[in-house]
């Protein structure tokens, strides 16, 4: 893997963007934490709970005509944590990514714009969910960036596989890491999260060279 400049954290303005029904944070030239997932690595009553929970987060501070304080954004965090990584973890759905092959096409699809249109800090593909730290470059937003990953993906999954239909959830989890504190954490758990649900000797995380000076 290429090895890239240490991202900064001293950016303009933070624009929020809605997608779905969940908001995100951007800025131009920052680091995100991104999680995308199988379409069915959630059970519907997970994954409602969660945006009920969050949402209500969102239009309590809309209603009161002001922005997410940081304990909101804290407990935004949080519920992601414990309502969705930790089922992930548990390897509910079809864990198609758990095939070599098709773990093998996602990690490629991941390297090949690397420093092109982006650039990769640490990624990991775990059996139903892939987890990312990565830095969009000029002219390439985050959303356009996932879009691209999942639609080609998912066209050459479902034809390894032999099976039609959604591949990937619409929705992602992202958040715009602030700090250098922030950035440590998400690159160590990305890094982490194999061992953690008890995948030994997990072939498919990696690390840029530089991610740790």
């Amino acid at each position: 893997m290429r090895s890239h400049p240490r991202p900064r954290f001293h950016w303009g303005s933070v624009a929020i963007r809605s997608r779905g029904r969940l908001p995100h944070w951007e800025a131009e030239d920052a680091t995100y934490f991104v999680t995308f997932r199988l379409v069915d690595s959630l059970p519907a009553s997970v994954l409602d709970a969660y945006r009920f929970e969050r949402e209500d987060i969102v239009r309590t501070a809309e209603a009161m005509g002001r922005k997410l304080t940081a304990t909101e954004i804290a407990r935004l965090d949080k519920l992601h944590g414990e309502k969705v990584e930790s089922f992930l973890d548990s390897g509910a759905g079809s864990c198609y990514l758990a095939d070599t092959r098709v773990a093998r096409i996602v990690r490629d699809n991941l390297l090949h714009f690397d420093g092109v249109k982006y650039r990769l800090v640490a990624w990991c593909v775990m059996p139903n969910h892939v987890h990312l730290v990565l830095t969009p470059l000029s002219g390439h937003g985050l959303a356009s960036i996932l879009h691209s990953w999942k639609s080609y993906t998912a066209k050459k999954a479902n034809r390894l596989l032999n099976r039609n239909g959604e591949f990937w959830q619409r929705e992602y989890y992202d958040r715009l890491i602030r700090d250098e504190a922030e950035y440590h954490h998400a690159v160590n758990y990305v890094l982490d999260n194999p061992r953690k649900a008890g995948l030994l000797n997990w072939p498919w995380v990696d690390v840029c060279g530089n991610a740790d000076e």
